[in-house]
Parts: C-alpha cells; sequence; structure tokens
C-alpha cells in the first residue's frame, strides 16, 4: 500500500459509465483507484506498478478478462475479483479455477462492490497475523515447508507460488491438520459464503492446491463432507 495507506485498487471495465461509478466509489470509501477500459493499457501499469487488488471484466474490446488474470496469475498473486455480465456458473468456477478471489455479477450494487473489496482485503491482509512463523511438514518422504510471516511456501527445496485465496484455504487446514474440515467452513472462513450453491469453489482450489503441491499427498478428501491435511509435523516425524 502506499504512504498514507490507502490500498491502490486497479479497475479493467471498458463500460465508461460503470468504470466511473466503480472508481468514484472506491475514492469515496477511502481508496485509491487507476480505471483502466482495455487489457493493453493495464498491463503496461502492472510493469510500473502492482495494484493491492484487481478488478477485472470479462468482456473487453482487446481480449478476454479470463485469459488476462490467468496470464497474471503467472507472475502475481494479489487478489482478483472479476465483475461480469457472466453469471452462470460455469463462468464463476472458471473464475475461481483461474485464481479469483471473488466473483460479482452485474448490475451490482456499489455498496456490495466496496463491501467485497474490503472483505478480500481484509482475508488477505489476515494471512500469517495468527500462528504466525516457520512450520514444516512431512508427507510421502518430502518437506513442506511454511513460513507464514514472509508468505513462503516450499517443497523441498522448491519455492511454491499460491494465490491469496489458496493461501487462505491451505492454512486453514493445515491450522485444523488430521481434522476433518467441511466444506461449508472452509467456505465461511475463507471467502464469507454460506451458500452451498458456492462449494464448488472449495472443491475448485483445492484441486488448484493440490495441482502445486505435486510432491506427496497432503490434502485427503473426506467424501460427501470435506478435507483434512494429513502431512506430519517436526514432532510426529521424528
Amino acid at each position: 500500500m502506499d504512504n498514507d495507506n490507502k490500498a491502490l485498487i486497479y479497475v479493467i471495465e471498458d463500460h465508461q459509465v460503470i468504470a466511473s461509478g466503480v472508481k468514484q466509489y472506491l475514492e469515496f470509501s477511502n481508496f485509491e483507484c487507476e480505471v483502466f477500459y482495455n487489457l493493453k493499457s493495464a498491463y503496461i501499469a502492472f510493469e510500473e506498478k502492482l495494484p493491492d487488488l484487481l478488478l477485472q471484466d470479462v468482456m473487453l474490446p482487446d481480449g478476454d478478462g479470463f485469459t488476462f488474470v490467468r496470464d497474471l496469475r503467472k507472475k502475481y498473486t494479489f487478489p482478483v475479483i472479476f465483475m461480469t455480465a457472466r453469471a452462470e456458473e460455469s463462468d464463476r468456477i472458471l473464475g475461481f479455477e483461474i485464481g479469483a478471489d471473488d466473483y460479482i455479477t452485474k448490475p451490482f450494487s456499489p455498496k456490495e462492490l466496496v463491501l467485497r473489496v474490503q472483505a478480500v482485503l481484509r482475508r488477505t491482509n489476515q494471512i500469517g497475523e495468527s500462528l504466525q512463523g516457520t512450520s514444516n511438514y512431512y508427507k510421502d518422504g518430502a518437506r513442506l515447508f511454511i513460513d507464514r510471516n514472509a508468505h513462503i511456501l516450499r517443497i523441498n527445496d522448491e519455492e511454491i507460488i499460491l494465490t491469496a485465496a489458496e493461501w487462505r484455504v491451505l492454512l486453514c487446514l493445515v491450522d485444523n491438520a488430521h481434522l476433518l474440515v467441511a466444506r461449508s467452513k472452509i467456505l465461511a472462513e475463507c471467502f464469507n459464503y454460506s451458500s452451498e450453491s458456492y462449494e464448488r469453489i472449495v472443491d475448485t482450489h483445492i484441486k488448484n492446491i493440490r495441482a502445486k503441491l505435486s510432491k506427496g499427498n497432503w490434502i485427503e478428501t473426506v467424501r460427501g463432507y470435506g478435507y483434512r491435511f494429513v502431512g506430519m509435523d517436526t514432532d510426529e516425524y521424528l
């Protein structure tokens, strides 16, 4: 964040009326906001300065917002909220598969949008605030190292890059190691959602985390209920 402690929000939205309204409401809510009407201008801005959060439209004149964020995720981990008219469940699931932290459909209330921005930033800033420090876990001959303060995750000597949402899900499981964690609990604690219709979001993030933690079967599925982190800590392993 900048020296004045205002979070910097990038908004990529080609509809000028919507973009202007979002910018005005965000600035009124004490955020700094920069608007981009196409992907090319936004990408140039990312090369110069990273935002604290990105609000991303999907259908843009020079490309697809899903593809754009998928490419961003190869380099950056800042939180992303999609704001789009594409309201189908398959679109929402795709957004979360790419690494979105939230997904809001048009038309939306500016107040709701700001509340979601605040909630995502709050959850992101809380990563590592509880149970701070380093931890080592072992499974299938591999070592999982977590440094919550430095926001570092490694398997053996390989650094693993997680999105903010993936960090929250993983730490929720790690903090309840060897205990069954229901999808509803992960959904509520990591995303502030309570509806069962959103539980596929949890499955999507678990799939992404497993793909990144490819060395070792760290997360066990309890069919019909939820998930369990099964790595052993140092005391258990020795």
